[in-house]
C-alpha cells in the first residue's frame, strides 16, 4: 500500500544576508519587503491546504514568512529546523572564506567552530521523525542549507549531497512516496509557478 504523506518544506524568503550572498546561521536578519511580497505568495497557495503538524525555526525570518504565509497560529518552534551553525563564517561569504580556504565549501571543508554535515543531519532525522509520526501532511519553515540536507538525509543520502539539491528564498519543495520509496514530488519552486492540486 502507498503511503501518502507529504512534507511540504518552506525556505524562508528573502533577506539582506541572502542577497548578498552572506552565511546566515544563527544570526536573526528580517525579511526584505522583497521577501514579504514573496512569503505572501506563500499563504495564497497554501490557503486551500490541511496539515497536520506545522513546525518553524525558532528564527524571526522563519517565523515571519510563517507568520505571512498564514500559518504561524498554528505552528510549533523546533529548535533542530534552525540553519546550519556557520561558526567563524557566520556572516561571511564563500569567495572571501576562499581567500583563505582556497576550493572551500560547506559540504565538503570544515566550519571551525561550528557543525558538521553529519551535525545537521543528526537534527534533520530529529524534524523527519516528528513529520513521519504525524497524522497527515507537514510543512517544515527552515533554511536553506538546512532543508537541502533534511531533503538529502529523507532520501537516504549522504549529508553532503545535499548540494545537489539548490533551494532559493521563498520557494517550497514536496517530498513524499511513490509506493514505499521516498521521492521528491516538487523542488525549488515559487509558489505562484505551481499548480493547484496535488
Amino acid at each position: 500500500m502507498s503511503n501518502k504523506k507529504q512534507i511540504w518544506l518552506l525556505r524562508h524568503a528573502e533577506t539582506e544576508w541572502s542577497v548578498n550572498g552572506r552565511h546566515t546561521g544563527r544570526t536573526d536578519i528580517p525579511l526584505t519587503p522583497a521577501g514579504e511580497e514573496r512569503a505572501k505568495v506563500l499563504q495564497k497557495r497554501l490557503a486551500d491546504k490541511s496539515f497536520g503538524l506545522v513546525l518553524v525555526s525558532p528564527l524571526d525570518r522563519a517565523k515571519q514568512t510563517c507568520r505571512l504565509a498564514g500559518l504561524l497560529d498554528q505552528a510549533e518552534e523546533e529548535p533542530n529546523l534552525m540553519e546550519w551553525d556557520y561558526g567563524d563564517y557566520e556572516g561571511v561569504k564563500t569567495v572571501d572564506i576562499r581567500k583563505d580556504v582556497p576550493g572551500w565549501t560547506i559540504w565538503s571543508a570544515p566550519v571551525p567552530n561550528g557543525e558538521t554535515p553529519e551535525d545537521v543531519a543528526a537534527r534533520a532525522r530529529h524534524v523527519i521523525d516528528r513529520a513521519m509520526a504525524a497524522d497527515g501532511d507537514v510543512a517544515l519553515f527552515s533554511h536553506g542549507h538546512f532543508l537541502r540536507v533534511l531533503a538529502a538525509t529523507y532520501l537516504e543520502l549522504p549529508p553532503q549531497d545535499g548540494r545537489f539539491f539548490e533551494l532559493t528564498t521563498g520557494t517550497m519543495c514536496i517530498l513524499g512516496f511513490e509506493h514505499e520509496y521516498r521521492t521528491i514530488k516538487l523542488w525549488n519552486q515559487a509558489a505562484d509557478l505551481v499548480p493547484q492540486g496535488d
